[in-house]
């Protein structure tokens, strides 16, 4: 398959993915199920087959930032690095909603986390790192304050 047609369907397949994190309340346990490990495996599938069979010519490499912008003029190695983001984005994701639910973070304060990890992966992270953080301290504060 060419890597246009494998970037078609790729991107659609982890909309699925954030789409069930969105309404992850509804469903948690196919909803982790389907983000955390069925569709970031599905990605990770493509780009290990992206990678074995064009790793080996592809000019380039990750020693300059000149070398990596020349390992991604090969289509082939780019879809992979792209398959590589939606895989470890929707990851990232999934474990945001499953850290939440532990904290007892409503859903709903996750809900922009998800969409800059979505967007912009680490500032998503750092967000929804920002939003643990905050929490707690706001549940530490409530708690102490009722004792």
């Amino acid at each position: 398959m060419q890597p246009d047609n494998l970037f078609q369907l790729s991107g659609p397949l982890a909309i699925v993915g954030w789409l069930a994190l969105a309404v992850s309340p509804l469903a948690p346990r196919l909803t982790q199920l389907a983000a955390s490990i069925v569709i970031p495996v599905i990605l990770s599938l493509g780009y290990t087959a992206l990678i074995l069979a064009n790793w080996s010519g592809a000019e380039g490499g990750f020693s300059s930032l000149p070398d990596v912008m020349l390992l991604f003029t090969n289509p082939a190695i780019a879809l992979a690095g792209w398959l590589h983001y939606l895989a470890f984005d929707l990851f990232v994701g999934a474990w945001e909603v499953r850290t939440a639910r532990r904290a007892a973070i409503p859903h709903l304060m996750v809900l922009p986390c998800l969409v800059l990890t979505f967007l912009f992966g680490p500032i998503g992270l750092l967000a929804f790192l920002g939003l643990r953080l905050i929490h707690g301290r706001f549940a530490t504060q409530i708690a102490g304050g009722m004792a």
